[in-house]
């Protein structure tokens, strides 16, 4: 099988690594920057560079990048990718799915919706590794197009280069949910380093500081691009935040222990019922 991996940062690059340490594949890269694409081949990552040629003869085909820049590099080369496959790596699915659909209409290959649920809070094909995916879950979006046989392949290809799960879902789900699992996870951890005590945390801080803090590190242009194009379930998460802190804002200010305890209890509760990490 040969795989095209359009897109070479953390998430693509770590997919080339992954599939070159877990199949016999061949491995196709393409990325706009030229050191990425001199170490991806200098490291193995990748066999060759994907050029417009290669798609054509490419059995699937991989787009690592942010929303806006996904679209305009398909939009030059959808009509190069008659009769492959496409699987787009993006965070959100509602805003890329109309476009790249009616890019596989009009130029005959076909689409399924992608979303590796792995990542660090650094990027670029550096700091790709070859576990970022290990036991990670592979949400896939078919739609009535998407086809047994075709899904059951891709299942077995996630699961065989590292992936733990696949999650079948549909556009309008994954963004609902991910609003909440990802994207105010995000927003949480980048508003709590906000605070002055932030600079004043040396000696003071353990685990939960560190847990809280990581993904504040972010790329700002890539999530400001997320967050606009989920404001919708990403506005209705934070509204729920926003009265959930203020219900403990409210108590420690009235000092009231028992409603503390009764709002610490509901969300150990919660925690317990809701299952996994």
């Amino acid at each position: 099988m040969i795989i095209g991996i359009i897109g070479l940062g953390i998430i693509g690059g770590s997919m080339a690594k992954c599939i070159q340490a877990n199949t016999d594949y061949t491995v196709l890269g393409m990325d706009t920057d030229t050191e990425t694409m001199a170490l991806a081949r200098l490291t193995g990552a990748i066999d060759g560079e994907l050029t417009d040629r290669k798609l054509r003869e490419c059995d699937l085909v991989m787009v690592a990048l942010p929303p806006r820049a996904m679209i305009q590099v398909l939009d030059k080369k959808a009509p190069y990718m008659g009769g492959t496959l496409l699987v787009d790596m993006c965070g959100i699915k509602r805003d890329v799915y109309a476009p790249i659909k009616a890019l596989s209409k009009k130029y005959g290959f076909d689409y399924v919706g992608g979303h590796p649920m792995a990542g660090k809070e650094v990027s670029g094909f550096t700091n790709a590794s070859v576990s970022l995916f290990s036991g990670a879950s592979m949400i896939l979006t078919p739609d009535e197009d998407s086809n047994a046989q075709t899904l059951e392949m891709l299942k077995s290809f996630f699961l065989g280069i590292g992936f733990g799960v696949v999650t079948f879902s549909n556009i309008e789900e994954h963004d609902r949910i991910i609003a909440y699992t990802s994207q105010l996870a995000h927003i949480t951890s980048n508003a709590y380093i906000k605070s002055p005590t932030a600079q004043m945390h040396m000696g003071f801080s353990a685990g939960s500081y560190k847990d809280l803090t990581r993904v504040a590190r972010l790329d700002e242009n890539m999530w400001t691009e997320l967050f606009c194009g989920n404001n919708d379930y990403l506005v209705e998460e934070l509204r729920v935040l926003t009265r959930n802190l203020n219900d403990f804002l409210t108590a420690l200010e009235a000092k009231d222990e028992d409603r503390i305890r009764a709002l610490l209890r509901r969300g150990r509760e919660l925690k317990e019922t809701a299952g996994g990490n």
